[in-house]
């Protein structure tokens, strides 16, 4: 027999201990979900009527027409383009026409200058140096007591030429053996035609010759010096005897010693 005490026991102990959590509860109510409509039934397809003859022949005269339009405009640009090409082309046929005149008026005018140039330096040649003809004139020598004499100026290169129609002896000499030449005539010591080439020391002889050919330079720095012509027999001299300005810095010749 369970007494009062024991009970209260109990009835405490009951009172006390936690209550047990309820256990969980899945709901399984599915959610909910929209009403898709029902898909329209297929439309049916449309066969279009045969086109007739006349509308065949209408839209191939369009699609022809088109065509022939693209080709027009086609040609019209390609033509516009070979005009373009063919302008261009001529212009620069033109411009290496016109190249090649202004290389030929260039080399025309460089060849002109260097000529000029050329011709400058000549002249300038020649008025530093100008040269002369101081005997041209044809003379006769009349036998062997005879001669013709001309002095070589100072300062200048002498160009003795001369021919003649019969032998003839030249000589240049020293203002004092042409001197003691006329002494050796006067003095009866020979002829003219000896002389002349056999007195002193002569510079430069020729005897019995037709012609001559020499540039005399000892005159450029002395003002001593006779050329004398003579002649065993009668002739006729043909001088061309000419100058070259060319004056010496010291004195040269006879005038040296």
């Amino acid at each position: 027999m369970i007494t009062s005490s024991n009970m209260d026991d109990t009835s405490s102990e009951t009172e006390m201990a936690p209550e047990a959590p309820p256990p969980p509860v899945f709901d399984a109510t599915p959610w909910p979900v929209a009403h898709r409509a029902a898909a329209p039934p297929p439309r049916p397809v449309r066969i279009p009527r045969d086109l007739g003859p006349r509308m065949w022949t209408a839209a191939l005269a369009a699609a022809l027409l088109f065509t022939a339009g693209g080709l027009a405009l086609l040609y019209l640009d390609d033509t516009n383009s070979q005009n373009v090409a063919n302008q261009l082309n001529a212009q620069n046929q033109a411009l290496k026409s016109q190249n090649r005149q202004v290389q030929a008026q260039l080399v025309t005018t460089q060849t002109n200058l260097t000529a000029t140039l050329g011709e400058l330096a000549t002249v300038r040649a020649e008025l530093l140096h100008p040269h002369l003809t101081i005997w041209n004139v044809a003379e006769e020598i009349q036998g062997p007591d005879y001669y013709l004499a001309g002095g070589a100026p100072d300062t200048f290169t002498y160009h003795l030429q001369a021919t003649s129609t019969g032998p003839m002896s030249i000589s240049i000499l020293t203002l004092p053996d042409f001197a003691a030449a006329l002494n050796c005539v006067q003095n009866g010591r020979g002829r003219t035609n000896y002389c002349m080439h056999h007195t002193g020391t002569p510079y430069n002889t020729w005897e019995n010759v037709t012609s001559v050919a020499y540039d005399f330079h000892a005159a450029e720095g002395c003002a001593g010096y006779v050329v004398v012509f003579t002649s065993a027999g009668d002739i006729t001299v043909k001088p061309n005897v000419s100058v070259t300005y060319n004056p010496s810095s010291a004195s040269t010749g006879y005038c040296a010693n």
